[in-house]
């Protein structure tokens, strides 16, 4: 292992941190609200075990697809009550990000927690997602925001790390992948025939690795949601797969019009006989 592998923090351990812990609380509470009124029968978390994306929805098979061989430790949970988040996981398969080993049109909803920025190849990853949903499907995405402070942060502080070599430090954000903006993000999900359904942004409080000092700042959350709300750390995106040409009906009813039959003709034979 090199020098730099040893200091580079990774998103898992970062987690664990104050600036970490604040976002993952936002995030947690954040998938809960969106994935509990998803309704159907299977459900995949892509990656990063340490959230537990699925615990508030209902639907009876879930699978948690990590690429990662050995299994991590989760994060101590935010609630102590709630237990620790990766034992509640139905079944955890290994598997790489764009290659899932589900059929075709199988899922009826996909929680990308920071996968997109862990994935070897983010297009990928996404039509892979694409491929596995059903229509009318969702996808649930959660990622870091480059256009706040905390994006800037990250960019300055892995741009100084580099430059001094690693020594006495480790930089203020985990080492993923570079972050995909959120509106690019719509882009790409447009392009594959999703209809963005909902977004919102999170994180508000200064990049700050004291947790004294964020909380402090607490003030900051409210007032950021109303003022400056795209310059959040990160956020979440829901999106429904579409499939042109297609339309959701209830029962099939047979609607045919029946022929109304001819009337019948009926006639008196003793009139017709004393008439003659």
């Amino acid at each position: 292992m090199t020098r730099d592998a040893k200091i580079t923090i990774g998103l898992e351990s970062w987690l664990c941190t104050p600036p970490g812990r604040y976002l993952l609380d936002w995030e947690q509470r954040q998938l809960d609200g969106s994935v509990a009124d998803v309704f159907g029968f299977h459900a995949l978390q892509l990656g990063l075990p340490e959230v537990d994306a699925l615990r508030a929805n209902r639907m009876p098979h879930r699978w948690l697809a990590t690429d990662d061989a050995l299994p991590r430790p989760p994060v101590p949970p935010l609630d102590a009550a709630d237990g620790p988040p990766a034992a509640r996981a139905a079944v955890v398969l290994h598997c790489d990000f764009d290659a899932l080993p589900f059929p075709n049109q199988s899922l009826d909803l996909v929680v990308l927690p920071h996968s997109l920025e862990l994935a070897r190849d983010a297009h990928e990853a996404l039509r892979e997602v694409e491929r596995v949903l059903m229509p009318e499907g969702r996808v649930v995405i959660v990622g870091f925001n480059p256009t706040s402070l905390w994006g800037l942060r990250r960019r300055v502080g892995h741009w100084r790390w580099r430059m001094s070599f690693g020594r006495g430090r480790q930089p203020f954000m985990p080492d993923t992948g570079p972050a995909i903006g959120y509106w690019r993000l719509r882009d790409w999900l447009r392009l594959l025939s999703f209809d963005i359904e909902g977004g919102r942004f999170g994180g508000w409080r200064p990049p700050i690795a004291s947790q004294r000092w964020l909380s402090r700042f607490a003030w900051m959350d409210a007032a950021g949601e109303r003022w400056w709300p795209v310059l959040g750390a990160v956020y979440l995106l829901v999106a429904v797969k579409r499939v042109r040409g297609m339309r959701v009906i209830g029962l099939a009813r047979n609607d045919r019009k029946k022929v109304p039959a001819a009337p019948a003709v009926v006639t008196n034979r003793h009139q017709r006989e004393g008439g003659a």
